[in-house]
């Protein structure tokens, strides 16, 4: 199967957004912190303490995130086509299926949703002090503290990590990906595929789950069109 933008894809799949994977309010980006200055090395212990401030929220970010009230996920046919979604406010792009509409929501730069509103993809950017993700940590601590939270819902069953990678983004940026799969008794079985890169001091997060059930299981084809939208994810500043 080709899997340009225009590509024609017949796999079964659902694509929801997770429960825990959109950002809280970026308030906590407002508070003030108190900086102890100490002669001349005021500027590095400001410096120090701002770095770990950023590495929390980074944490909270992409670990604790504000839930979408949605329906466990169900069985969809993906779009006969993708397309190029760009926002050139908040600066990112990637590809999403034609036929699935943009919704207003809270704490999300982006929501598409299919026909049936429980398959859908969202985009998250929040400020931080951070100037790229390797400044919170490589891709392994990241995948880690990724599974580590996952399994500590109590509402997850099994979370088993698939697959991670780097890579870069069309502006040279470092981009992290996450493959893994889900068990909860909020949704059932899941396969979840996340991305996240830091641009102008902003995270941006992309989140990408869908129904993976015994009876239907991911089959190949539709595993190679979701990576294809995890790729696009890109900066456009």
């Amino acid at each position: 199967m080709n899997l340009l933008p225009t590509a024609t894809a017949t796999s079964s799949i659902g694509l929801t957004i997770p429960s825990g994977h959109i950002p809280f309010s970026s308030q906590l980006y407002r508070r003030k912190h108190r900086h102890i200055r100490l002669n001349g090395d005021s500027t590095a212990a400001e410096e120090k303490a701002a770095l770990g401030t950023s590495r929390r929220i980074f944490t909270f970010c992409l670990l604790f995130p504000i839930p979408f009230a949605l329906s466990a996920a169900s069985s969809a046919t993906l779009p006969p086509t993708l397309e190029r979604y760009t926002d050139e406010v908040n600066g990112f792009s990637l590809l999403k299926p034609s036929t699935w509409t943009k919704f207003d929501k809270a704490g999300a730069q982006a929501l598409f949703e299919d026909g049936e509103g429980s398959n859908n993809i969202g985009v998250v950017v929040t400020p931080v002090r951070l100037s790229s993700l390797t400044d919170f940590g490589t891709l392994q601590f990241v995948a880690e503290k990724l599974i580590q939270a996952e399994r500590r819902k109590v509402s997850t069953n099994y979370a088993e990590l698939l697959t991670v990678s780097e890579r870069l983004d069309n502006g040279g940026l470092p981009v992290y990906e996450f493959e893994y799969t889900v068990d909860s008794t909020r949704g059932g079985m899941k396969r979840i595929f996340s991305a996240a890169f830091v641009a102008s001091k902003k995270l941006y997060l992309l989140n990408i789950s869908y129904c993976d059930r015994p009876e239907n299981p991911l089959d190949g084809e539709t595993r190679r069109v979701l990576k294809q939208i995890l790729r696009s994810f890109d900066s456009v500043l």
